[in-house]
Parts: structure tokens; sequence; C-alpha cells
């Protein structure tokens, strides 16, 4: 099933603080929320959107993960962060 994807957001100042200090780009948290590979419900209004991506030279594959309140208009990111444990978040689709 394709995810619909977020167009119009905007980022809350804890979500801006963190995505400074983790080195995360509104670019890259865009990219996530206009063609992300996952949608993951966590309760009502909450979901997560994440994304494999490729970093660094050789490159290194991580998973962005964007939390966002979807019941807002606009829908507010919440927090993002890129982890390496692709395996612990990644859901295999049955």
């Amino acid at each position: 099933m394709k995810i619909k994807p977020i167009r119009k957001f905007f980022i809350t100042p804890h979500a801006a603080f963190e995505m400074r200090r983790r080195g995360l780009l509104e670019d890259l948290i865009r990219k996530v929320l206009e063609a992300p590979e996952q949608r993951l419900d966590l309760r009502p209004g909450r979901v997560v959107l994440q994304s494999q991506m490729t970093f660094g030279s050789p490159g290194e594959t991580y998973l962005v993960r964007v939390f966002v309140d979807v019941e807002r208009r606009p829908t507010a990111v919440v927090t993002a962060y890129r982890t390496s444990k692709v395996a612990k978040y990644w859901k295999e689709s049955p």
C-alpha cells in the first residue's frame, strides 16, 4: 500500500533543536515526509515515517525516523533521528 506523502508540515522547536544536535537537515526530513518507505502507527494521532538512506563514503545505510503528529494542521514534526539499527525498527511486509 502506498503511503500518503506529507507536504505541509512545521517543525516544532523541540524537533528543530534535536535535528541541529543530530546534524539532520530539513531537506532530509522533507524527503522522508514526502516519500516514506514505511509508516508505523504509534498511538492515535502519532506516527513515525521512516526510510533507509545511505550516508558517507563508501556509504553506510541508516534508518531515518521522523515522528509526526498527523492530527495537527499542518502536520507537526515532533522529533527525528537516524540510526544504524535498521533491523530493530524496520518492519518486513507480511
